[in-house]
């Protein structure tokens, strides 16, 4: 099973990436969170940065062409929900590359009001 948040990617530069996820009642987890008040789970906020982020990797010149894993997440902070019929439009930006891992800052928006935001690092999965 493919796990993917992210419907489409809108913008693309090597250092930047800006994508969307829109929410749908039909996906299962928001028929748990919460019972008669879906609304998108922060961590799946988080996993749509992370998702933007290793697709902005994905053909670089230093990609490892090895699947990314989370190796720190620092600094996220929620501030909106984001329920079925709405759209979390995130942007990532590549801050740094050392010893093989990438470091990025990335936002998430929901009709213009900020929803997540925070900084993380991937690295490629060990062999």
């Amino acid at each position: 099973m493919r796990f993917e948040l992210i419907d489409q990617v809108t913008e693309q530069t090597p250092d930047r990436i800006a994508a969307v996820k829109n929410v749908t009642r039909a996906e299962e987890y928001l028929q748990d969170h919460f019972p008669g008040f879906p609304i998108l789970p922060g961590v799946m906020m988080l996993e749509t940065l992370v998702q933007a982020a290793s697709t902005l990797i994905k053909g670089r010149d230093d990609d490892p062409g090895r699947p990314m894993v989370v190796a720190e997440v620092r600094k996220v902070t929620y501030a909106a929900m984001v329920k079925p019929g709405q759209t979390l439009a995130v942007e990532v930006g590549l801050k740094k590359v050392e010893d093989g891992e990438f470091s990025f800052e990335g936002v998430g928006k929901v009709e213009g009001r900020e929803a997540v935001k925070g900084k993380f690092r991937l690295r490629p999965l060990s062999e």
